[in-house]
């Protein structure tokens, strides 16, 4: 089993999950962000992106103090001053949360924050199903759902289509 809250597994992953690998540390971006436990989430770490994926970074964020997490994301130099950034605030399934987008090097990068341990946040829990599920059904079903991402599906309705899940999204968090 891949402990994915360290970066160390990228380092023998294929050559994208390498150079993600290198790129994170060289900007030291989980350094920069180590006192709100981040962990990458997402296709990356499970050999399933394509070309566009992003590397997802899940954070636990207390968003009563929102500035102060922006502050310590701008002053820390995490974000390249040339880059290019967009935040939100969105609330998903009542959980208030923060995304951060920008570039770094050839990567998209999305900083996700939640008042919530990163382990208990959706996108770990899909991330770990989602693993579980490419292990036990093997290469034929990973390169599947490769296929139906290069046609725009995302990823959670992706396995929703091959598993036939009513609701993928949280379906998936039973597994």
């Amino acid at each position: 089993m891949i402990d994915f809250t360290t970066l160390d597994y990228l380092q023998s992953g294929n050559e994208r999950q390498k150079r993600a690998y290198e790129v994170l540390i060289k900007h030291k971006v989980f350094e920069k962000l180590k006192p709100y436990s981040p962990v990458l989430a997402g296709t990356i770490p499970i050999g399933i992106d394509i070309e566009s994926s992003d590397l997802d970074i899940i954070c636990e964020v207390d968003l009563r103090f929102e500035e102060d997490f922006l502050d310590d994301i701008m002053f820390s130099r995490l974000i390249p001053a040339y880059a290019e950034v967009k935040v939100e605030n969105v609330t998903i399934d009542g959980e208030k949360s923060i995304v951060i987008n920008f570039m770094l090097e050839e990567f998209p990068i999305e900083i996700f924050g939640q008042n919530k341990p990163v382990l208990a946040q959706n996108a770990y829990q899909h991330m770990m199903a989602e693993y579980r599920i490419l292990k036990e059904k093997g290469e034929d079903f990973k390169y599947k759902i490769i296929e139906l991402k290069k046609q725009g599906i995302k990823t959670e309705p992706a396995f929703g289509l091959l598993m036939d899940l009513k609701n993928p999204y949280k379906d998936l968090l039973k597994f």
